[in-house]
């Protein structure tokens, strides 16, 4: 299959160690033995950081967002630095070159592209130019709820949504850049009028990659009726 992997930022950066940079080029190594693999990496808390200090000092949000692409790349670097020759050397910054470099038959990783794109966005926008046969969002809960599970011990896991009934979940939220929310809108649109088979997953155990493009029972599934 052709796949496209979103990782989140508070993912791989996580603790701002080597440890999940390593974990996911293993993982990945081994998907990319059966699979074509390209990976989207999300600046994380770097990048929220930094554009703080952006926006503190009168930054408008497009400069922001541009200073939080830089980050993304930097992690993107670093990603392939573990992927070592499994890896395309070259973070492409734009959706041609990722599949330029693709034709190497090498893992393909790349960081954020233009302002007002948030990495999910990139990566759905990414699966629908490769036609890709999966993409897989990998962030720091389980899928998506039915309301915030960091407040609400009794939030609940939605297994199984429309892209339709996703929109309007998520409609009212912030957008602003380096705002973290589950799942943005142009995202969810993008998915929507592809009719891309999507799963939304906890990326802190690496192993759900597999587990997913195993089929298995994980996350939130969206699903086109």
């Amino acid at each position: 299959m052709r796949i496209v992997a979103a990782i989140g930022g508070s993912i791989i950066i996580k603790g701002k160690t080597y440890k999940k940079f390593q974990e996911y080029s293993e993982i990945l190594k081994e998907l990319s033995c059966e699979h074509e693999i390209f990976v989207v990496v999300g600046g994380g808390q770097p990048a929220r950081e930094y554009i703080k200090i952006a926006r503190d000092l009168g930054c408008g949000e497009a400069k922001c967002d541009d200073l939080g692409i830089e980050v993304t790349r930097l992690n993107a670097k670093l990603l392939i630095f573990a992927l070592d020759d499994f890896a395309f050397p070259t973070i492409p910054h734009n959706f041609q070159q990722a599949l330029e470099y693709s034709s190497s038959e090498k893992i393909v990783v790349m960081g954020g592209t233009e302002p007002a794109h948030s990495t999910d966005t990139v990566g759905a926008i990414l699966a629908e130019y490769v036609n890709a046969d999966m993409f897989i969002n990998l962030t720091s809960v389980d899928g998506m709820y039915d309301k915030d599970p960091n407040k609400y011990p009794d939030a609940n896991l939605i297994e199984r949504i429309t892209a339709t009934e996703m929109l309007e979940f998520i409609k009212e939220k912030d957008v602003k850049a380096g705002t973290y929310e589950f799942f943005d809108m142009t995202a969810i649109q993008m998915i929507k009028r592809s009719s891309l088979e999507t799963v939304i997953a906890n990326g802190n155990n690496p192993e759900n990659l597999i587990k997913i493009i195993n089929k298995e029972k994980i996350g939130t599934r969206i699903i086109f009726k």
